[in-house]
C-alpha cells in the first residue's frame, strides 16, 4: 500500500479542476498522428488472405497468379516466415491453474483453420489496392471440417472438435464461492431461478487496428508503430518471436482512435508485418478494414448463466449460486479473465452470505474472445441485478428498496469480501457509500414520483418504465506503471510513461498531476506515452488503471524532482531549502521574488561540466523515475437509473432520462471523469439495445458490416446526467480510483429493468442482452395473447 498522507508541499489546487485537454488542439486542427498517417519512403502495403471457413484443413496454397500481378512484391505463408521466427505460436494466455488444454494462435495458419477470418498468408504490394486484388488471386485448397458455433453444444462429449487434434472442447473450468451455500438454499429459503444469455459483441473503435513496421539495418533495429494498448508487451513478444534483444525492437503507440479492449491483444498481423519488413528490407503498412475487424479482432462473450437467488421473506439475500458457460472462441488471446471477472463481480455491492458459481469455458469455431470495455464485469452486474428484480417482483418489494436492504453500508468500509482477484489478492472494498449513491440517484430522477408519471402515460396509450442498477468495479490493476519526470535544460518538464493513451486524456491527467506537484504551468510539460524507447518498462492501458497506477508514479516522481530542485536551488541561492518555494517554473526565496532561479538553470547545474563539481554533491540530472508496486485494487462504485418509453407496435426503445451517480475517489479532472462515465454509458446502451454479433450454426458470421451490426448513434443517447461522490482511497497518495469502464457496468441492467417495467402489463420478462425490437414485439404479442 502507498501512503495517501499529503505532506502539504504540492500545489493541490490544480487537482480537481476541469482543465482543457492537452490532446485536443492537434486533434481538432487535424494534426493528430494515427498509424495510417505515418508515411515512410519506399513504403509497401499488406493485405491478408483469410479463411472463408469456420473450420477446414489446409491442403495447399497456390501463389502464382498473385505473384504475377504487377506491383506485388511477395506472398508469404507460414513456411516463408519460419526463417525469421523462433516460435510459430503467440503464447499470451494469462496464467491460471484452470486450463484443460492450450490453444495458442499461430503466426499464420499452418494445416488447419478454426475460424472465419483466420489469416493464412499476406500479400505485400505497392499499394493496398494491388495487395487486395492479389490476395483475391491466391488459391487456397480447403477440406471443410465440422464446425461448432454454440458453446453449450460444444461441451457435449460427442461434439465435433473445434481443433481436430484436440481431446475435447473444454478450454478451462473452475469454480468460485464462499460460505455455506447448501444452508443458504435450505428448506426455509425462498428461491428464484433465472436463465440468462448475454450475446457477443465487439470493440468497434472508430479506428481499427494497424501497424507500420520499419527495419533500420544501420542500427539493426526494428520499429513498429502500432495502435496497441500495450506497447511494452508487444515489444517483449516481438523479441521472443523474432529472437531479438530489447535494444533491437522499438514499439511506438501514436494517437489511437479508441481501444476498448481488443487493442490490448497482440495479434498475428503484428508480427507478420514485422517479418515482412525484415524479409523485404522495406517499411510495411497494414491497416485493418471494418470487415476485418468483424472477423479478425477479438470479441467478447457469449455467456449463458443458469443462476438462482435465495432470500428471506423480507428480501435480504441468503445466497446466490449457479453455472456459467463462456464462449472462449477458437484460441486463447488473453486467458480465463473474462468469466473470472464476471463471476467475481456478481456479489460485490451487496451483503451476500453465501455464493457459488461453476464456470466452464468452451472452445468454438468463432473469433477468439478477449475483453471489451468492462472485461466481463457488466455481465456479472447484469446477472445480479436481474436476480434482484426477480426477487423484488416475487416478494412485492420495491426494486430500489430490496437493493437498499442488501447494499454494503459506508460505515462498513473498508469491507473484506471472501473473494480473491485473479492474481490471488484478497478483495477488499476500500471506500465508498453505496446506499448514499443509490439514494441520490433515486432522488435526482424522482423515483418515488414515477408511478404517477407512468399511470398518466398509460392513460394515453404510452408505456413508460424505470429501472436501476448498482455496480462496484475493481480499478487500477497492478502491479506497477513506471513514470519518469525529467526537467530539461530548456526548462521544459518531460514526462515519460509506458501507459498507453487511447483517447481517455492520459496526457492531460499526467501533466495535471506533475504540474500540481511542481507548481509549474501545464504548458511547460510534455508527455510521451507508449514509446518503449522512452521508458524501459510499462504495462499499458487496461482495467481503468492509468490514473491510479501511472498517476501515482507521476506524482511520486514529481515530488522527488521537487525535493531535488529545492536542494540544488538552496546551494545556488545560498538559502535554506525551507526558505524556498517552487512555482511558475522557477524556485524563489520566499518573500524575495527577485531572488530566483529557473528550473532549466537548475537542470543545467546538475547536467555536469567536465572537471567541476555538481552543487551540493547531488546526483546528476534533475529527474526521477518511480514505479511503486500496488497490488491492491481500488473499487469504484455507482448507481444508474434510467427511464424509457417503449413503442409496443414496433419494439423501439427511447431513453428519456439517464442518471448516473458515481464514485471514483478523488477526481483529478472532473471534465475527463464526466467524459469517461458518459462514454461508458453510451457503450452500455449499445450493449443493451443494438450490438448483436451474429453467427449461423456453421460458424459463419452474419453481421459483418455496420448496416447489420448496429452501433449506438447520437440520436440514441439521451442527455446523461452525472453526479459524483468522492471517497478518496487510502491505497494511493492521490486518493484516486479508475473510471474509464465504469459507465458501461450498470447500463444494460438498468435499461432492461426499465423496459421490463414499461411492458409489465404484458408480463414481459427479459433475460438477455441485447434486447432487439423484433424480440420485444414478439414478447408483447405473446403477452397480449395470454391476456
Amino acid at each position: 500500500m502507498i501512503s495517501s498522507q499529503h505532506d502539504g508541499s504540492t500545489n493541490t489546487t490544480l487537482l480537481g479542476r476541469s482543465v482543457p485537454r492537452l490532446e485536443d488542439p492537434d486533434l481538432l486542427r487535424g494534426n493528430g498522428r494515427f498509424v495510417d498517417d505515418i508515411q515512410l519512403p519506399r513504403l509497401l502495403h499488406a493485405a491478408f488472405v483469410r479463411s472463408p471457413h469456420a473450420h477446414a484443413e489446409l491442403r495447399g496454397i497456390d501463389k502464382r497468379a498473385a505473384l504475377a500481378l504487377p506491383g506485388v512484391h511477395a506472398v508469404l505463408a507460414l513456411a516463408d516466415l519460419r526463417l525469421y521466427l523462433k516460435s510459430e505460436r503467440l503464447v499470451v494466455g494469462l496464467p491460471s491453474p484452470s486450463y484443460r488444454q492450450q490453444v495458442d494462435r499461430p503466426v499464420l495458419a499452418g494445416d488447419e483453420v478454426v475460424h472465419v477470418g483466420e489469416p493464412i498468408a499476406v500479400v505485400i504490394a505497392d499499394s493496398r489496392y494491388i495487395a487486395e486484388d492479389a490476395a483475391a488471386l491466391v488459391e487456397v485448397h480447403y477440406e471443410p471440417l465440422p464446425a461448432m458455433a454454440d458453446c453449450r453444444a460444444a461441451l457435449a462429449t460427442d461434439a465435433p472438435r473445434v481443433h481436430r487434434r484436440a481431446p475435447h472442447n473444454l478450454l478451462a473450468a473452475f469454480d468460485m464461492g464462499y460460505g455455506d451455500i447448501d444452508a443458504a438454499f435450505g428448506r426455509d429459503a425462498l428461491v428464484f431461478r433465472e436463465s440468462i444469455w448475454q450475446h457477443r459483441g465487439g470493440g468497434h473503435s472508430i479506428e481499427g487496428r494497424g501497424n507500420v513496421a520499419l527495419y533500420a539495418p544501420m542500427e539493426d533495429r526494428l520499429t513498429l508503430w502500432s495502435s496497441t494498448q500495450m506497447p511494452h508487451t508487444a515489444m517483449r513478444l516481438l523479441c521472443e518471436l523474432l529472437g531479438r534483444d530489447e535494444n533491437g525492437v522499438r514499439v511506438i503507440t501514436p494517437d489511437v482512435g479508441g481501444g476498448f479492449g481488443p487493442k490490448l491483444v497482440f495479434y498475428p498481423e503484428d508480427v507478420v508485418v514485422c517479418v515482412a519488413a525484415l524479409a523485404l528490407s522495406r517499411p510495411i503498412k497494414w491497416i485493418e478494414d471494418r470487415r476485418e475487424h468483424f472477423v479478425a479482432s477479438t470479441q467478447e462473450r457469449d455467456q449463458y448463466w443458469d443462476v438462482s437467488i435465495a432470500v428471506h421473506p423480507d428480501g435480504r439475500i441468503r445466497g446466490v449460486r449457479g453455472t456459467l458457460i463462456h464462449d472462449h472462441g477458437a484460441y486463447t488471446a488473453r486467458g480465463v479473465n473474462l468469466p473470472y471477472e464476471s463471476a467475481q463481480t456478481v456479489t460485490l455491492p451487496y451483503e451476500i452470505p453465501a455464493y457459488h458459481l461453476d464456470i466452464r469455458l468452451a472452445l468454438t469455431n468463432k473469433v477468439p474472445v478477449s475483453p471489451v470495455r468492462g472485461a466481463g464485469q457488466p455481465q456479472g452486474v447484469f446477472v445480479m441485478e436481474r436476480l434482484l428484480d426477480r426477487a423484488a417482483r416475487e416478494l412485492g418489494i420495491d426494486r430500489a428498496e430490496i437493493r437498499r436492504r442488501n447494499l454494503i453500508a459506508g460505515a462498513q468500509m473498508p469491507h473484506t469480501k471472501p473473494l480473491a482477484t485473479r492474481g490471488g489478492m484478497q478483495v477488499v472494498l476500500d471506500s465508498g457509500d453505496y446506499p448514499k449513491c443509490q439514494a441520490e440517484a433515486l432522488e435526482r430522477i424522482d423515483w418515488n414520483g414515477f408511478a404517477t408519471r407512468q399511470r398518466a402515460a398509460r392513460a394515453e396509450g404510452r408505456y413508460l418504465g424505470i429501472g436501476l442498477a448498482n455496480f462496484v468495479k475493481g480499478t487500477g490493476r497492478g502491479p506497477f506503471e513506471p513514470v519518469t519526470v525529467r526537467v530539461g535544460l530548456s526548462g521544459k518538464v518531460h514526462v515519460y510513461t509506458g501507459a498507453a493513451a487511447m483517447g481517455q486524456g492520459t496526457r492531460t491527467m499526467l501533466a495535471q498531476v506533475v504540474a500540481a506537484a511542481l507548481g509549474c504551468h501545464l504548458s511547460s510539460i510534455t508527455v510521451t506515452a507508449g514509446d518503449t524507447a522512452g521508458i524501459a518498462m510499462g504495462m499499458g492501458g487496461f482495467n481503468s488503471r492509468q490514473a491510479v497506477m501511472a498517476g501515482t508514479s507521476a506524482h511520486m516522481a514529481a515530488i522527488a524532482v521537487r525535493a531535488k530542485a529545492l536542494l540544488i536551488a538552496s546551494h545556488l541561492l545560498e538559502a535554506a531549502s525551507d526558505d524556498l518555494e517552487l512555482g511558475g517554473d522557477c524556485v524563489r526565496v520566499k518573500g524575495l521574488p527577485n531572488r530566483q532561479v529557473a528550473l532549466g538553470k537548475l537542470a543545467g547545474a546538475v547536467a555536469g561540466t567536465a572537471g567541476f563539481r555538481i552543487p551540493g554533491g547531488v546526483t546528476p540530472g534533475l529527474e526521477a523515475t518511480e514505479q511503486p508496486v500496488m497490488d491492491e485494487m481500488a473499487y469504484a462504485n455507482g448507481t444508474a437509473v434510467v427511464e424509457v418509453e417503449v413503442d409496443t407496435d414496433i419494439g423501439s426503445v427511447r431513453i428519456t432520462r439517464f442518471v448516473v451517480v458515481h464514485d471514483c475517489g478523488r477526481m483529478i479532472n472532473p471534465m475527463l471523469v464526466d467524459g469517461q462515465v458518459i462514454g461508458g454509458a453510451a457503450h452500455g446502451i449499445g450493449n443493451a439495445l443494438f450490438e448483436w454479433m451474429g453467427f449461423d450454426t456453421e460458424g459463419q458470421p452474419i453481421t459483418t458490416n455496420l448496416g447489420e451490426y448496429l452501433l449506438v448513434g447520437a440520436m440514441d443517447v439521451p442527455r446523461i446526467e452525472t453526479a459524483h461522490h468522492e471517497s478518496p482511497t487510502h491505497l494511493n497518495p492521490l486518493g484516486v480510483k479508475g473510471v474509464g469502464e465504469c459507465g458501461v457496468l450498470p447500463t444494460a441492467a438498468a435499461i432492461v429493468s426499465a423496459i421490463e417495467d414499461a411492458l409489465s402489463p404484458f408480463g414481459v420478462r427479459i433475460a438477455q442482452t441485447p434486447i432487439r425490437p423484433v424480440e420485444l414485439v414478439r414478447m408483447v404479442e405473446a403477452g397480449r395473447v395470454k391476456g
